[in-house]
């Protein structure tokens, strides 16, 4: 199918943009580490049935070490180092400003492709590119709050940096194990388990672990959860992972970075939130850049 990964690509930022309206209910109600845990355990229970249904196995045990050794690596990078370093930046900078930093996620993925994966960008695809990370940044670049401790910016813009490239490094990482047709769902179950292992150490090292178990006993927020569950770390990152594989990694990276902007009608519909001239003229730009990656 032609253009199967910018496809894929895009609604990836689609379940992403659904699973982030999830995600904010449910950390106002029970806070974010436990959503970050609880996402992951039920996404784990979900892709275990899964594999086990279409593969007859609960796990791809046979997958050998060349595929789960960096698949592993790219769950702990991007699922619990990657996503943790992103919700202390919303704590310190904001969420405008930290999800502004997340747009470097394709740039550092176009650079490390181009290091590790021997991919090429003509000068077409990079003026596409950089179109559609200026639209997402005039976008989510706009806004007056300002960082609740101010003190502790500097340090936010370090983690939110650091936040875009775990996710870069983990995308690089799942396209060397997915080398020569490796299912997207196994490769995604792999990164799940990884994931899922290290938080649950972290939080048993803390003495944390029964404390969130707890606060899911808040019906409304394990819902919320569990639809983001489905629409983010089970198809989204499938999407995702599909994606890298079908289209070259800084065309991809950029498509899913498209959350943001397509969060405007989301929070017009939900947040009910008046969305100035400003913000659709990125949203027009952003989109722009993005259907100019189809063509050229």
């Amino acid at each position: 199918m032609a253009y199967a990964g910018e496809l894929a690509a895009l609604a990836t930022s689609l379940c992403w943009a659904f699973n982030s309206v999830c995600f904010t209910v449910a950390g106002r109600r029970v806070g974010s580490q436990a959503v970050n845990a609880s996402r992951l355990f039920m996404a784990l229970a979900m892709l275990v049935l899964f594999h086990l249904a279409a593969f007859g196995t609960a796990f791809p045990f046979n997958a050998g070490a060349h595929r789960l050794v960096p698949l592993a690596i790219s769950g702990l990078i991007g699922f619990a180092v990657g996503d943790a370093l992103l919700f202390e930046a919303f704590l310190l900078l904001g969420a405008r400003v930290a999800m502004l930093l997340m747009t470097l996620s394709p740039v550092f993925s176009a650079i490390l492709a181009r290091i590790f994966l021997a991919q090429s960008l003509g000068l077409p695809k990079v003026a596409a590119i950089l179109a559609t990370l200026a639209g997402i940044a005039w976008v989510v670049g706009e806004g007056h709050g300002e960082s609740e401790r101010p003190k502790h910016a500097a340090l936010g813009v370090l983690l939110g940096v650091g936040g875009a490239l775990g996710q870069s490094v983990g995308l690089i990482l799942s396209e060397m194990g997915m080398r020569g047709g490796f299912h997207p769902v196994s490769a995604n179950l792999v990164r799940v388990v990884a994931g899922t292992v290290a938080i649950s150490v972290w939080f048993l090292f803390r003495g944390q672990f029964l404390d969130h178990a707890r606060r899911m006993k808040d019906v409304k927020a394990t819902s919320y959860i569990f639809a983001g569950a489905i629409t983010g770390p089970v198809i989204g990152v499938v999407l995702s992972l599909y994606a890298i594989t079908h289209t070259s990694m800084g065309v991809a990276a950029t498509l899913m970075s498209l959350s943001p902007v397509l969060l405007l009608p989301i929070s017009m519909g939900v947040f009910k939130e008046r969305i100035s001239p400003r913000a659709w003229a990125g949203t027009v730009l952003s989109i722009a850049g993005a259907a100019a990656l189809f063509w050229i």
